[in-house]
């Protein structure tokens, strides 16, 4: 069946992608994420370079008429940006951006909104090679950091949950799902996908210590408010009584490695894949 076509041409990219993810079958949080990766093309759409670190999540996007999706230039200029962009992030988080890009292109044609895919002549960029996990005296190194209780409190769990669990399913743990007396998630291994992660028990006095008494809402919250309205951020996500919200992946992951950098020798830090991924258990 051929897609409806709408009468109504949105003038502005950004409408347009307001228009693309009030249809598409997305959940709260992929939506989230789906809005900040095409509006992150909107810089690069008008010869613009995209704003880096805490600039990027607090800057305005440039006002970018539809048609210049049309322009035979946008193209060349979308490349440049892409190569850029690899350059400096993750290709796990380029692969997304271009992904999110790309579906909504799709659906803007079928609409009719625009004749030419703008996202056509951009490739997937591959992983880069996994560095090795860490080892017993890197993560003996590691929890001798003078770091926050949360980093603490996380990196021990990773450890201790070695390559059981991922970092995004222990940053997705709540605090009422934490048996800290039995040292493991409630229920049995397949009820939800958190169930039957194990740890030591002084894992579970620093989550303990991290939890202050708290018994529900994200065991990993954000040091600060949600920056984003409350119809944002999922209820799930968020901590009402101070509106702090779930910590992402994203955020975890650049903290992990700023702070383990003094503790490589090339300087670079070490990733959260290598510590998900280290069988060694903490003391």
């Amino acid at each position: 069946m051929e897609a409806a076509v709408s009468s109504h041409v949105p003038v502005e990219y950004a409408v347009a992608v307001e228009e693309y993810l009030g249809q598409a079958a997305l959940g709260a949080a992929s939506r989230r994420v789906y809005r900040i990766s095409l509006t992150g093309w909107a810089w690069p759409l008008v010869g613009r370079p995209v704003p880096t670190g805490a600039e990027r999540r607090g800057a305005a996007p440039p006002v970018v008429p539809l048609a210049l999706l049309d322009d035979p230039a946008t193209g060349g200029r979308l490349g440049a940006a892409l190569a850029e962009r690899a350059a400096r992030t993750d290709a796990r988080t380029v692969n997304r951006e271009v992904s999110a890009l790309r579906s909504a292109a799709g659906w803007w044609l079928d609409q009719g909104w625009i004749c030419a895919d703008p996202a056509a002549g951009l490739r997937h960029r591959p992983p880069a090679r996994l560095a090795p996990a860490l080892d017993a005296a890197q993560a003996d190194a590691l929890l001798r950091l003078p770091v926050s209780l949360r980093e603490h409190a996380l990196w021990r769990l990773l450890l201790d949950c070695g390559p059981a669990a991922s970092a995004a399913q222990v940053l997705a743990l709540n605090a009422d799902q934490l048996d800290l007396v039995r040292h493991r998630t409630r229920g049995r291994p397949y009820d939800w996908p958190g169930a039957g992660i194990a740890w030591q028990a002084a894992t579970s006095q620093a989550l303990r210590w991290l939890l202050a008494g708290r018994t529900g809402g994200p065991v990993f919250v954000t040091g600060r408010r949600a920056p984003t309205p409350r119809s944002q951020t999922p209820a799930a996500d968020r901590w009402p009584v101070t509106g702090q919200a779930r910590m992402s992946y994203r955020r975890a992951a650049e903290l992990f490695t700023a702070l383990t950098r003094p503790l490589d020798p090339a300087g670079r830090g070490w990733t959260l894949h290598q510590l998900s991924a280290a069988r060694t258990p903490t003391r």
